[in-house]
């Protein structure tokens, strides 16, 4: 922990935009306990649940092709302030969503509100390797995931409060404040980096970067690794699990939020217990041991209070599987691609995410159970490992620098 709290020292660009991070992150996820519990009381399918969970990575998916080229072209600090301001405005907007019938503008709003969050993500994640490299880098992308963690873990358990004792209307107004905050902070914020307007158009930076993974298929292999991790998108799994085995035994608001919390404090926890054992040569265990947690999660899934136990040996190894394939793309990749290759790594990333959410629906509707969906998701990074193996063997991957 003290090698995060040094590097937040002696960067201060850093320490301001992981402020920033911090409170955007936890204002969203207040919307999402509230918009998963709206859901519930209205008595929805799975599939309008599992659809809704797609909804948040779908956006990011459609967008990449653009998000990137434009990440090139604008200046980030501009592109960031904007961005935010698209996020408090579709937030607050949610306030008018109230039954069935509105459900179009749920999607809309989701759909919006997702998209300039993962648009302000991959311009940050682009942003990064401009300011620092190697272990220094790494750490950022470790501090990055902790953050995320830790308003997960935080705006889960306060929002499934909230939302208990005040409602989902409250917690989409605090959610919308949160960002107003952030957007000050970010406009108060100096970002010093030399910034080259690319004088390609659109179509010719996009034309490019494509000859580029071509002639750079280590790049390509990586971006697919670190899609792996968007197998763990569990939010409409956890949310069918309430409505199934816990629904009687807590209020749904509150199960949300605990499930939630739980695997979160793994996530947290994880890169600090686990950075300094990571390289490539290990890497591949970290995905095994993701495997095996999912499936203890599978079998005691039933059991409400070892479920939550369970989660957090989920959380484990996530974040490291996250900030460690994100850095070895980062130091694998020219500095001139960083904002369009990031964004193609995002839109990998956010498709495995979606198709996991959509699965997820789409297999419970069919009648299996959520046990078996959840192992069929271990699986998954049983195959991870033995590809990260494949890829470190046949392509020229460069360890993360110390």
């Amino acid at each position: 922990m003290n090698e995060y709290i040094k590097l937040l020292q002696s960067q201060p660009t850093l320490k301001r935009l992981s402020i920033v991070q911090l409170i955007a992150y936890f204002g969203a996820w207040f919307s999402n306990v509230a918009i998963y519990t709206l859901l519930l009381k209205m008595d929805v399918s799975a599939e309008v649940i599992a659809f809704t969970a797609m909804l948040h990575f779908l956006s990011g998916i459609i967008q990449a092709p653009f998000s990137g080229s434009i990440i090139d072209s604008v200046k980030p600090k501009k592109l960031l302030l904007s961005l935010l301001v698209f996020e408090i405005f579709t937030t607050l907007f949610l306030v008018f969503v109230n039954n069935i019938s509105d459900l179009w503008l749920l999607y809309m709003l989701v759909f919006l509100k997702m998209s300039a969050a993962s648009f302000y993500f991959t311009t940050e994640m682009s942003l990064l390797p401009k300011i620092l490299d190697g272990k220094k880098l790494q750490k950022a992308n470790e501090i990055h995931s902790i953050i995320w963690s830790f308003s997960y873990t935080l705006g889960m358990a306060l929002s499934g409060f909230v939302v208990y004792l005040f409602g989902v209307k409250v917690a989409f107004i605090l959610d919308a404040l949160m960002f107003v905050v952030a957007f000050y902070i970010l406009y108060k914020t100096k970002i010093d980096i030399e910034f080259i307007k690319s004088k390609e158009s659109f179509i010719e930076m996009m034309h490019d970067t494509f000859r580029y993974l071509k002639r750079t298929p280590s790049a390509l292999h990586l971006m697919m690794l670190h899609a792996f991790v968007g197998f763990t998108a569990f939010d409409a799994l956890v949310a069918l699990m309430v409505d199934k085995y816990y629904a009687s035994i807590i209020a749904t608001s509150l199960a949300l939020g605990m499930m939630h919390t739980s695997r979160a404090i793994g996530l947290v926890i994880g890169p600090i217990l686990l950075s300094k054992w990571v390289n490539n040569k290990r890497f591949s265990y970290f995905f095994l041991f993701q495997a095996l947690a999912i499936w203890l999660w599978a079998y005691l899934m039933k059991d409400f209070y070892m479920s939550l136990v369970a989660s957090v040996f989920v959380g484990l190894f996530t974040t490291t599987l996250w900030s460690y394939t994100y850095t070895l793309l980062q130091q694998n990749i020219d500095s001139k691609y960083y904002g369009r290759i990031v964004a193609y790594n995002d839109m990998l990333f956010l498709l495995s995410a979606a198709f996991t959410s959509y699965m997820i629906g789409f297999l419970a509707t069919k009648g299996f159970s959520l046990e078996f969906i959840t192992s069929l998701i271990g699986v998954m990074f049983i195959v991870g490992a033995l590809y990260f193996r494949w890829v470190i063997k046949s392509q020229n991957i460069k360890d993360v620098k110390i």
